[in-house]
């Protein structure tokens, strides 16, 4: 299943409301796991971004509606990418 990597920052909204961060994590895995998805892993971080998440999903087009989801409460700003596993990358690059 597809890697998306989203890397978060807070807004001055989601700052307010940083005491249910937690909640907010625990709805982003809901939103994830009924559209066919898994949260695999959300770490906080220092430095651009405040937040990463890292998650399955079935497609691309499965993935922006989860982010869209998620981003509904305007608490975060994301960037989020499609990652690749190494063999993955290795099968792509085996056909160049």
């Amino acid at each position: 299943m597809p890697v998306y990597i989203s890397l978060m920052k807070w807004t001055s909204q989601g700052i307010g409301g940083l005491p249910a961060w937690r909640d907010r994590i625990e709805e982003a895995e809901r939103e994830i796991g009924e559209r066919g998805g898994k949260l695999l892993d959300t770490y906080v971080t220092l430095g651009r971004y405040d937040l990463v998440e890292i998650f399955e999903a079935p497609d691309d087009e499965t993935a922006y509606q989860i982010l869209l989801a998620v981003a509904k409460h305007g608490s975060v700003h994301t960037e989020t990418l499609r990652g690749f596993s190494r063999e993955e990358a290795e099968a792509i690059v085996k056909n160049v």
